[in-house]
């Protein structure tokens, strides 16, 4: 079973993104600051990641930093699921170590196809 670590401070996001992610047969693992969401990441080095952006200790461009310097977590594919709708955030997060980039809110119908393809595309890569 692939799991997941979804690094997420919104307890409704989370719900939601964890019946997604569990309907379709994945462990899933949870963490609610970008502290733990890095301490967790390099510990249980999941299959992938899906990163909030906006995060109540230290941001998750930061998160996937220290993610990134560890050599356990620079080929572990890691999705920004973020409100940043800005013209360029997209691009920035991308260029920053991001495999993908989701837009809140979640459209329930689509996430699963969205995580699937990148997922897909990062170790066809590897």
């Amino acid at each position: 079973m692939a799991s997941v670590l979804v690094i997420e401070d919104n307890e409704d996001n989370l719900e939601l993104i964890r019946f997604i992610l569990e309907a379709h047969g994945y462990r899933v693992d949870h963490a609610a600051s970008g502290l733990e969401g890095v301490a967790r990441a390099l510990t249980l080095i999941p299959d992938f990641i899906l990163l909030d952006i906006q995060l109540p200790d230290i941001d998750g461009e930061e998160v996937l930093r220290r993610i990134r310097e560890q050599e356990a977590g620079r080929h572990i594919p890691i999705i920004a699921v973020t409100s940043y709708a800005m013209s360029g955030d997209r691009e920035r997060l991308l260029a920053a170590g991001c495999n993908g980039y989701i837009e809140k809110p979640i459209d329930p119908y689509t996430i699963i196809g969205q995580i699937m393809m990148v997922v897909s595309q990062s170790y066809d890569k590897s």
